[in-house]
């Protein structure tokens, strides 16, 4: 397998509303290679989100090419898109998007579900202790802390086994604390060699990442290494506890290995 998750080669895309055509992404070019930790930024209309759409296989590009870990997408089916996101890219939504009425460890097995994967429960029980909410597998989501629902999330998007985890504004709900406790867990899955991609607004957010890549009118304004990423655990020890011991990131992980 090639080394290169993402890479994109003029990718652009267009949406026609009545008379216009809005060229939202303008002959993009990116790599991005397998244990990279990036921000993508943008003020509103950038093309950031349209970006994030096409690389997470909701949306086909006007034009363009679009390789994912060695796969060329950009001109795949519904049914075929569908099959290579639940097989190389777990999700990581600002709202959560869990199942209301469901436990946590069934939300984590739907990816299984879908993907016809057997000994499911035991898989989510261990995606469920590397976000540190092993205790708290039978929890409705309306039972759960708002920073407990996204490591839910996380422990969701990480059960298959990913190439790419995308994260669309994570930490966007959260308070200060929280949004730390869920860059610590990202930072860990990282430095297990996951590939991680969020979409954020905030400055703050981006600091945690390797690399920040800019957008500005459909175009990459931008594209650089950050020299000195926040680590959220140093930072996390120099704020106020939380009053809930479970709420607060769990310690670092072993190896996720299905």
């Amino acid at each position: 397998m090639s080394d290169t998750i993402i890479e994109t080669h003029d990718l652009s895309k267009d949406f026609v509303m009545g008379d216009m055509v809005v060229h939202a992404l303008r002959q993009v070019n990116l790599r991005i290679e397998a244990g990279e930790f990036v921000a993508i930024m943008g003020p509103s209309g950038s093309g950031k989100s349209t970006f994030m759409n096409l690389i997470g296989c909701l949306d086909r590009p006007t034009a363009g090419e679009y390789v994912l870990s060695g796969r060329p997408v950009a001109r795949m089916g519904d049914n075929d898109l569908a099959q290579v996101r639940n097989q190389y890219i777990g999700f990581v939504f600002q709202n959560f998007n869990l199942l209301p009425r469901t436990p946590a460890i069934k939300n984590v097995e739907l990816p299984l579900v879908y993907a016809g994967k057997r000994n499911r429960h035991a898989i989510a029980e261990q995606a469920l202790e590397i976000v540190g909410l092993g205790q708290r597998k039978h929890h409705k989501p309306n039972e759960l802390s708002g920073g407990q629902q996204q490591r839910v999330a996380i422990a969701r998007a990480i059960v298959n086994n990913p190439a790419l985890i995308l994260g669309d504004e994570p930490t966007g709900n959260l308070d200060s604390r929280t949004s730390e406790e869920i860059m610590a867990v990202f930072q860990d899955l990282n430095a297990q060699g996951k590939t991680v991609v969020l979409v954020t607004h905030e400055e703050e957010i981006a600091q945690h990442c390797k690399r920040i890549i800019r957008f500005k009118d459909g175009r990459v304004q931008r594209d650089e290494l950050v020299s000195k990423p926040y680590d959220a655990r140093k930072r996390l020890a120099e704020m106020p506890s939380s009053e809930d011991e479970e709420d607060q990131a769990p310690a670092p992980a072993p190896t996720f290995q299905l």
